[in-house]
């Protein structure tokens, strides 16, 4: 259980590896910038075109976000997630969030210790639910999100172009 926002975390991946899960601090945002600069020119779960800018890293992972989280092991991010208002106004108690997770250390769950991690934390920061509007049908990230509570409340047909569809998952807070 979290009690505070600003708390980090000592977890152990499926892997073994010890993980320290908190804050993201800031001398980590180059390394985040080239994580997820190489998931987009991948095309693997975010929707940003390659190549990678600054501006557009700035408008999913900077602004306006409510809370980014890290994960590091041996020295190095492993991964991080965002939270952020899905919506603004009356919309705003349910986060939007998105997960990365550096290529080598996919498979030895460093995503499931972030996901969980997001779900303790939303409710410290004023979140109730937890809605992706964006998970490519093929992205293998969806198991683990519905084993871990959230439901498919809608589909985007060809969201992505050439027959990729996208999912939209929705799951309360505790």
């Amino acid at each position: 259980m979290i009690d505070r926002i600003d708390e980090a975390r000592h977890l152990v991946a499926e892997g073994g590896a010890p993980v320290d899960v908190g804050p993201l601090a800031a001398d980590r945002s180059e390394e985040l910038f080239w994580m997820f600069s190489d998931a987009v020119a991948r095309g693997e779960g975010y929707p940003q075109l390659p190549p990678l800018t600054r501006a557009v890293f700035a408008d999913t992972w900077v602004r306006p976000i409510s809370l980014v989280v890290g994960a590091v092991s041996g020295g190095a991010l492993v991964g991080a997630y965002y939270l952020k208002p899905n919506q603004p106004g009356i919309g705003a108690h349910v986060a939007n969030a998105g997960y990365l997770v550096a290529r080598g250390a996919r498979g030895a769950g460093v995503g499931r210790l972030l996901v969980e991690d997001s779900i303790g934390r939303a409710p410290l920061v004023g979140f109730d639910a937890i809605q992706f509007n964006f998970v490519f049908e093929d992205n293998p990230a969806r198991s683990l999100y519905e084993r871990l509570g959230w439901q498919v409340v809608g589909r985007v047909p060809d969201a992505a172009g050439k027959g990729r569809h996208a999912l939209i998952y929705w799951r309360p807070v505790p």
